[in-house]
């Protein structure tokens, strides 16, 4: 149903003070809402100008690396369903930029109303965005960004620089409160050229530098489990005996460096030699919080669909997105001895992960 509509939206928003090459409201990033972390509101069917039934709907995803990739997958789909007015084509890319933009190019060809990309990589995208544009398809970016073109409708996702700063701001009141005077960090980060993993290092380095804590190695485990286990193998055996956190970007790489750790018999999480942090905080993890043998976890909201169907229907009946909109995010402590932090000048709660917490979790 994309035709005529899609050329004449295209049209209209190049004339607008927003267009999609311009800059556009921008919304405040928030760590609470009315809505529950990781919620679905209800969603309704889309407004259907051409009168054909049906909104095609494109979404090149990253991969299928980790327990959030998973949630957020489900998420589309359970939104862009035929129930909901949506006929989704979904390409599952395996973490090969190539073979995402080979994806995007296809949804063009096929005359998909909407394309949702979550890209794998922040740059190599004004080309494609640019076709995409010429095509008259509106392209809206979900969790990781883009840094090299403009050329899209809306963004839905984190502030993963927040998520690294409140990481940072965490250990800093934990450290204190235990009395540990000095932290040697190992960091195990996510995937390279992510904006995930640049947010998150930059975030908790920015921390790191100023409170003058020393990080021993920073390297990449590529969001996967067996890559964490492989990276934190190689810590131990570098830096045994000289580090007291770990921090892992993604909860599977948690989940690889505990099994390295619990191989070389070094103990971790609630009264372990080592402070275990983590992101993403799936329900499973968040479960291994309360449990005590993961210290800290930071949210990173995988449910996009909803406020992404909510953009599609903004831009049906004619109106203008905000161009970057931030899903709500909490984080998440074994203990109850810090129970807020303040990230750029903002108060933020640390909820205290007991068992009715984890219940709540909606993934």
């Amino acid at each position: 149903m994309k035709k005529i509509f899609a050329l004449a939206l295209a049209a209209a928003m190049s004339l607008s003070l927003v267009a999609c090459g311009g800059g556009g409201n921008t919304s405040t990033p928030s760590t609470s809402g009315s809505q529950p972390a990781g919620s679905n509101p209800a969603v309704s069917t889309p407004a259907d100008p051409n009168g054909d039934g049906t909104v095609l709907v494109g979404f090149a995803q990253v991969g299928h690396e980790s327990d959030w990739r998973t949630a957020s997958t489900k998420s589309a789909q359970d939104v862009f369903s035929a129930a909901n007015g949506y006929e989704l084509s979904f390409v599952d890319c395996d973490n090969d930029p190539a073979k995402q933009l080979e994806a995007v190019r296809s949804f063009i060809q096929q005359g998909m109303d909407y394309i949702i990309i979550d890209p794998i990589v922040a740059t190599g995208w004004d080309t494609v965005l640019t076709e995409c544009d010429e095509a008259g398809i509106p392209v809206i970016i979900i969790d990781r960004t883009v840094d090299d073109s403009d050329k899209y409708v809306a963004w839905v996702g984190s502030d993963f620089k927040v998520e690294g700063l409140a990481c940072g701001e965490w250990l800093k009141a934990f450290a204190a409160d235990k009395g540990i005077a000095e932290i040697n960090a190992l960091v195990i980060e996510g995937s390279v050229g992510a904006s995930a993993t640049i947010g998150r290092t930059d975030g908790f380095k920015e921390i790191a530098d100023r409170e003058g804590w020393t990080i021993l190695d920073s390297q990449s485990g590529d969001f996967t489990e067996a890559g964490g286990q492989e990276v934190m193998e190689s810590f131990c055996q570098s830096y045994k005996g000289q580090f007291n956190v770990v921090i892992c970007q993604n909860d599977n790489e948690a989940a690889g460096a505990m099994t390295a750790m619990d191989n070389a018999g070094i103990t971790y999480g609630v009264g372990g030699d080592v402070i275990l942090v983590s992101f993403d905080a799936n329900k499973p993890y968040v479960q291994m919080v309360c449990d005590g043998k993961i210290n800290a976890n930071f949210e990173c909201n995988p449910m996009a669909a909803p406020t992404v169907d909510e953009i599609i229907k903004t831009l049906q009946a004619g109106g203008t997105p905000e161009k970057e909109v931030y899903v709500s995010e909490h984080w998440f402590a074994a203990e109850d001895n810090v129970t807020s932090i303040t990230v750029n000048g903002e108060q933020q709660e640390v909820i205290h992960a007991t068992q009715e917490v984890v219940d709540g979790r909606p993934y």
